[in-house]
This record gives C-alpha cells, structure tokens and sequence, in this order.
C-alpha cells in the first residue's frame, strides 16, 4: 500500500485523513452547540481550516439545522468563497463566509472559528461596559476579548479588514449588538473559549436583572485571574474527549 493510499480517509474518495478528522470535530461541535441550546435556527457558523497549503476551510452548508450537521454534509470553500467541494451543489451564507474568511486569512493560529448568537453574549455585546469580572469565568476571559463595532448584516467583504484590525492577537471578538465570536488552534480550543465565554455572558445577565448590589473582586485579584488564564486553551484536550463519548452515546451520526 502506498504512503498516499494509507493517508486517505477510507470511504471519502480522495480526502485525507486529516481532513476527515478535521470534518468530525467540527461536525461535532456543531452538535455541541446545538446540544448546549446556543445555536440560532440554521444562522450563525463554525468553521474550521483544512489541513494543507491549499488555505481551504470547512463550514457548514446552509439550510441544515446545527443538529443535523455531519463530517461529510460539511462544505469545503477556499478564502474567496468558491466551493470546492465534490459537490458542487452545495450552498454556504455569504454573511458566514465573511466573517470566517476574514480570520482565517489574518491569523494563521486560526484552526477553529466559533461565530455564535446566543442571547446572552448578544446582551452582553450590546452593554456599553461589556463582560465585567463578576465570576471567576469571567475573570478567565475578560482579557482575551476585543470588541468590534456593528455595521450591519455581515455581507460587505470590505468589513473583513476592519474586523481583523480589531480581532488583531485576541482569541475572542465580542461582536457588538451581534454575537460573539472565539478562536482556537483547533476545534476543541475554540469550542473552549465560546463555553467560558458564554458561561461568563449568561452569569452576568443573571446577576444583572437580579436586581441586588453587586459585589466586585479587588484588582489584585482580577490581574491574577488573567495570569492564571494562559493555560484555559489546553483544557480542551481534557474536556474534549468527554464531549465525544457524550456524543457518542446520544447519536454517534456526526460521523458520518
């Protein structure tokens, strides 16, 4: 058997190994995602780069609910939007490539990108003082996060410069009045940082509309916090494999 032949993924043609490993993971964070209640019908996007020199990633064809999401139903698009998928027949959202190909082509580290909805990290975006160090999760993100301004439903391909200037070396981009968006050098890492981020978002809104006085930690120990946060990307290979035996016994069909 040759080294290409033994490197292709079995019953995908002409894919590697790789990739299909690549197409799994991201198929399954969709599953995640809809599993945690954060998608948003069949908007918003995850995407992920395949692996090689081609600068090809992965995202998610429109029209399938994050639920039904699965390794193969994944479309391959290079950097100007064009598919180059087998097939051919597949779709993407415009607004969806706008978004990930900006990141995709500015940051290299970008294996993974998470591009979520959910109410509360929309609430928090559209909040003048953003995330505030009300939780230890919090704490945890808070100085991992760049802001972007809206300017409308994302389908101007001249906003992606703009969105990079802001992302610049951040793994997360709070999109104002938008949603919230996270980046990791694989898919377990970007999954890591939405679920912090997320986790963070919806704490907040409960102890806002709760009413009471809050109470905020000393400086001392938010500074602290951000120290301890160098290592909050490589819990990913601890919690991820988790994640996947959960899968695996609801509905392993994210493999397929």
């Amino acid at each position: 058997m040759s080294q290409r032949t033994a490197d292709l993924a079995p019953g995908v043609g002409e894919m590697t190994q790789d990739e299909w490993q690549v197409r799994v993971d991201l198929a399954a964070c969709y599953r995640l995602v809809a599993h945690y209640g954060w998608d948003d019908l069949i908007f918003t996007h995850l995407s992920a780069r395949v692996p090689g020199p081609d600068h090809h990633f992965l995202i998610n064809p429109y029209g399938r609910l994050f639920s039904e999401i699965t390794a193969s139903s994944l479309v391959k698009v290079d950097q100007d939007g064009n598919v180059v998928d087998p097939d051919q027949s597949k779709k993407i959202n415009p607004a969806g490539f706008t978004i990930h190909s900006a990141v995709h082509m500015a940051r290299e580290d970008a294996g993974a990108v998470i591009h979520l909805h959910y109410a509360p990290g929309v609430a928090v975006s559209a909040q003048e003082e953003g995330l505030m160090p009300l939780s230890q999760t919090a704490m945890l993100v808070r100085g991992h996060i760049a802001w972007h301004e809206y300017e409308g439903v994302a389908l101007n391909l001249e906003e992606r410069e703009r969105l990079i200037n802001d992302l610049g070396e951040k793994n997360i981009l709070m999109l104002r009045n938008h949603g919230t968006l996270t980046i990791g050098n694989n898919v377990a890492e970007a999954f890591i940082w939405s679920h912090f981020l997320v986790r963070a978002c919806e704490i907040q809104v409960q102890a806002l509309t709760a009413g009471k006085e809050l109470h905020m930690p000393s400086q001392q120990a938010i500074d602290t916090t951000l120290e301890q946060s160098q290592g909050l990307p490589q819990v990913g290979q601890f919690a991820w494999p988790a994640l996947l035996r959960m899968l695996d016994n609801q509905d392993p069909s994210y493999k397929e």
